[in-house]
């Protein structure tokens, strides 16, 4: 199993821990709450997490960590998460929970996503045959 293999797998372990979460994205995993991404895996295989500016500074002396990077950018507000804490269930546990309450206390984004046609034009025609009748 390749890192990034190991690295999503525990972290869907962790996801499923908090029912409310759904894992999202099929090539890049991540979680996001009201528009708002807080979790992803990198193409690399590390997990990052997004945490307060308080946490986020504690996180980063206490377990000698950096500022996640993403397509050669600094994630400013997102931890990478070392090794020793991606096995530890109980620590990315506390830690993804204080993700989410994080993130939960953030405006929420609007969505992008373009409404879909509805699919009412293929009845049309039925009706024009109908009235011609």
């Amino acid at each position: 199993m390749s890192k990034r293999d190991d690295a999503i797998a525990r972290y869907e372990a962790i996801i499923a821990k908090f029912p409310d979460v759904e894992r999202k994205g099929k090539a890049n995993p991540y979680t996001s709450r009201n528009g708002n991404m807080f979790s992803f895996v990198g193409k690399d295989g590390g997990v990052a997490l997004r945490l307060s500016a308080e946490q986020r500074e504690q996180f980063l002396m206490k377990h000698n960590a950096a500022l996640a990077v993403a397509y050669a950018t600094v994630m400013k507000e997102y931890v990478a998460v070392p090794e020793h804490v991606l096995r530890n269930m109980r620590l990315m546990t506390k830690y993804f929970a204080s993700s989410i309450t994080y993130v939960s206390s953030l405006q929420a984004k609007p969505t992008t996503r373009k409404p879909t046609a509805k699919k009412s034009a293929a009845k049309k025609p039925a009706a024009k045959k109908a009235a011609k009748k």
